[in-house]
């Protein structure tokens, strides 16, 4: 039997019970892949983040990423997650660690400020996949309930990966986003077709002049229907506004602010930063406070 450190945290809040919650294990050497696999279906987040110890010199630290019914490479909110967990249980200063995942190694960034943390996580290779077009388009659009004169002008429907692909789907109304009611049958058969499990919709249409993204993020296909707040999605959404030239920037680097959750009584903020080379993104960076909601053991 051993004892294994147990959190709920909330991502891209500091109010408890809003923003995106995630379950972490921050010692979960010894864990078999059906032990997570239960876990994460025990706790019934989108994801659970298990954090294992590094025997190399290559990384800090190994996460695996569960939802009630798969494993997935990468998650935003959960690393995030992790990562506040463990700076609070050690009592970070200011510090990068090295994270390895599905998406390789990559840096995560613990900025600690007011004895509180900031999490920055630099995302995986900045991947443009297949455009949504002709049938599947259809479908699509009647899977969410809405027809092409919704879309936003210019915004191709397009799927991009920094490390877990979503579908990336502009609209141009913020009414329109708050009453989508999905056919989440048709989402997930769709899925198995174009080999992406989740659609973010999102529009520039926000009252908040510090807001340029609302969105919404949909993944029945692997058991969420509905994730809250999304680093795997507004990540690659930065990716898409600079690919599309949809957005205006200095030609080196372009942040905004996304809001996602309000349709759910879980809002939160990300923020996201997008590095541009010769017109075109090249590095992908989210970050997002968090807030601990309970902490506990779990004796396996």
């Amino acid at each position: 039997m051993k004892k294994y450190r147990l959190y709920q945290i909330d991502s891209f809040t500091k109010d408890k019970f809003t923003g995106n919650p995630a379950g972490v294990i921050t010692n979960a050497d010894g864990l078999t892949e059906s032990d997570m696999q239960k876990i994460a279906r025990e706790l019934n987040n989108s994801e659970t983040a298990f954090v294992f110890s590094s025997d190399t010199a290559d990384y800090n630290v190994y996460i695996r990423y569960f939802t009630p019914t798969k494993e997935v490479p990468i998650c935003g909110h959960a690393t995030i997650a992790a990562h506040y967990a463990l700076a609070v249980e050690n009592n970070l200063d200011t510090t990068r660690i090295k994270q390895k995942s599905g998406a390789g190694i990559l840096p995560v960034d613990i900025i600690k400020k007011n004895d509180d943390y900031k999490i920055v996580m630099t995302q995986g290779k900045i991947e443009f996949g297949m455009y949504i077009e002709d049938e599947n388009k259809k479908a699509l659009l009647s899977a969410l309930g809405i027809n092409g004169n919704d879309l936003l002008e210019n915004c191709p429907i397009q799927i991009v990966s920094t490390g877990h692909s979503k579908v990336m789907i502009g609209i141009k109304s913020n009414t329109i986003l708050n009453q989508l009611k999905p056919n989440y049958n048709a989402l997930s058969q769709l899925s198995e077709i174009i080999e992406c499990n989740g659609y973010y919709v999102f529009t520039q249409d926000s009252k908040d002049e510090n807001i340029l993204v609302e969105g919404r993020m949909f993944a029945p296909a692997i058991g969420i229907n509905e994730d809250p707040v999304t680093g795997n999605a507004n990540g690659p959404l930065g990716a898409y506004l600079i690919h599309h030239k949809v957005v205006r920037h200095n030609k080196s680097l372009f942040r905004f602010s996304a809001k996602q959750g309000e349709a759910i009584g879980r809002m939160g903020i990300i923020e996201v930063e997008v590095s541009i080379e010769d017109e075109e993104p090249i590095e992908i960076k989210i970050s997002g406070e968090a807030v601990t909601v309970f902490q506990s053991e779990l004796v396996i």
